[in-house]
């Protein structure tokens, strides 16, 4: 049965703890009558009903809940409620206590309660712009605002500000969709990934011929990951786990999975690529020193991929070299110095749930942290051990205890999980762009798994009867002899 988590596991850094004390409803029952409630630097709020939560959010005249908090429940609120039914209530909420409603207006109370929910607001369109591509969103949005607006002028300009920002950023959002539909399209050779028929011929481009120097290929990696990463939002991470709240009579939230988590499965479409790009460029030269030349260059893009902070880059490389059509290349790993790519591996190693990385993530982590370069800032994420570790958080503990109440203390940690990775995600990539290498990561074609076990073969011969009846029947089935 799913437990609450325990305070002994929680992750709780510097200014990342909602602590919240309901001004009048110390049971945390209900949200009670008075302003709201306070911060305060008492325990950690763990649960409370779903109308408690909507209420901390609600800011007055003299509260604005901590911006922990806001990030927190507008990214585990999706769980309960969809985005624009919580922005109705925020609304109604705001327009009942600070009587919008009423002519006259308050104008002193409103000119203090004012700049809260713009500030609300503003948070709100700047770090889940994908939630107002819904125009009922919009619409509460204007509501609220033109409520406020005959109380200073400024409230106009600023609400032309946030409708302004909001527009450029769900504008780079579809561009960034059409761009995966076309790369999707352009590149349906490489996701179907091409067979394996003849060994290639000396014209043909491999990875050295496009780029030699391990850094420069290990940049331009990473100038991959962050443009990829960039497109990430950070409610694609509880999206992609969400089921129809028990409590709830309703249609689920998400209607639309497929387009709600687009970019976080192009992300993990990109690693897989990457491993079979590396497995491919291995397989595929003729002559065995070749393929040693080309394993021990991919064994010094992955270590400057570590030094530079790409820990995705660097285990997809691993995992390429890992795959079985590679490490059954004894004669050509015979000839490559080997020592190197040990310490790579011991480095990945899944051992004690990948301690060794957990432990250079949090170095990498820290040195961003007092980073005075962009260069220094990069941490990117082995990205599947990310999405793992959020899934078990999300089986391992529920998201309503038995009193209904909605269990906070779980996305506390879920936030603090995710607005790390929002934090190395907005790093600007330092290294300059080398077209010619980018388009060969994206575009070069590559073997499917049965292309690299048949170029495996061809390269070094069977070795028992079971490889030698597979190379037969991928003769058979891919280069059409007998």
């Amino acid at each position: 049965m799913p437990q609450t988590l325990c305070s002994s596991t929680m992750f709780t850094p510097s200014g990342f703890s909602p602590h919240l004390v309901p001004s009048e409803d110390p049971q945390g029952e209900g949200p009670g009558p008075g302003p709201g409630p306070e911060l305060a630097e008492g325990p950690l709020l763990t649960s409370a009903s779903l109308d408690t939560l909507i209420q901390h959010l609600v800011p007055t005249a003299d509260y604005y809940p901590e911006k922990a908090y806001v990030f927190t429940f507008l990214l585990s609120s999706r769980l309960f409620i969809a985005p624009p039914e919580l922005l109705s209530r925020v609304c109604q909420l705001c327009i009942k206590q600070q009587q919008l409603d009423q002519i006259p207006l308050d104008m002193a109370k409103v000119r203090k309660f004012g700049p809260k929910i713009l500030q609300l607001l503003t948070e709100w369109t700047e770090t889940f712009p994908s939630d107002f591509r819904e125009e009922q969103m919009v619409g509460h949005l204007k509501d609220i605002i033109h409520r406020i607006a005959p109380c200073d002028e400024a409230y106009w300009k600023t609400m032309n500000q946030i409708l302004q920002n909001l527009s450029q950023k769900l504008a780079a959002m579809s561009q960034s969709e059409e761009g995966l539909v076309k790369f999707n399209v352009s590149s349906s050779a490489s996701d179907k990934m091409v067979a394996y028929k003849t060994k290639p011929s000396p014209i043909q481009k491999d990875v050295l011929s496009i780029c030699s120097d391990p850094y420069t290929l290990a940049q331009q990696l990473t100038h991959v990951e962050l443009e990829r990463l960039s497109h990430i939002g950070p409610e694609e991470f509880v999206q992609a786990f969400a089921q129809k709240d028990p409590l709830d009579s309703s249609q689920p939230c998400f209607s639309d999975q497929k387009k709600k988590t687009s970019n976080l499965e192009a992300y993990v479409k990109w690693f897989n690529r990457l491993c079979y790009l590396v497995a491919t460029e291995i397989c595929m030269p003729a002559k065995k020193k070749q393929r040693a030349l080309v394993i021990e260059f991919f064994i010094d893009v992955a270590r400057e991929c570590f030094n530079i902070g790409n820990f995705n880059s660097l285990m997809a490389i691993i995992s390429g070299m890992n795959m079985s059509p590679v490490s059954r290349l004894k004669k050509t790993w015979g000839k490559v110095k080997t020592a190197k790519f040990f310490i790579l591996e011991h480095q990945m190693d899944p051992t004690g749930n990948f301690y060794n990385y957990r432990t250079a993530l949090r170095g990498a982590a820290h040195r961003s942290q007092t980073a005075h370069s962009n260069r220094e800032k990069i941490v990117i994420p082995f990205f599947s051990l990310l999405i793992k570790d959020i899934y078990f958080l999300n089986e391992g503990c529920a998201n309503r205890l038995p009193n209904g109440h909605v269990n906070f203390e779980k996305f506390v940690e879920l936030a603090r999980q995710v607005g790390e990775f929002m934090a190395w995600k907005q790093v600007e990539c330092p290294f300059e762009e080398e077209r010619n290498i980018l388009h060969y990561l994206h575009s070069a074609p590559i073997f499917t798994e049965d292309g690299l076990y048949l170029a495996s073969y061809e390269s070094e011969s069977p070795e028992n009867q079971v490889e030698k009846d597979r190379w037969k029947a991928l003769r058979t089935s891919i280069l059409g002899k007998t």
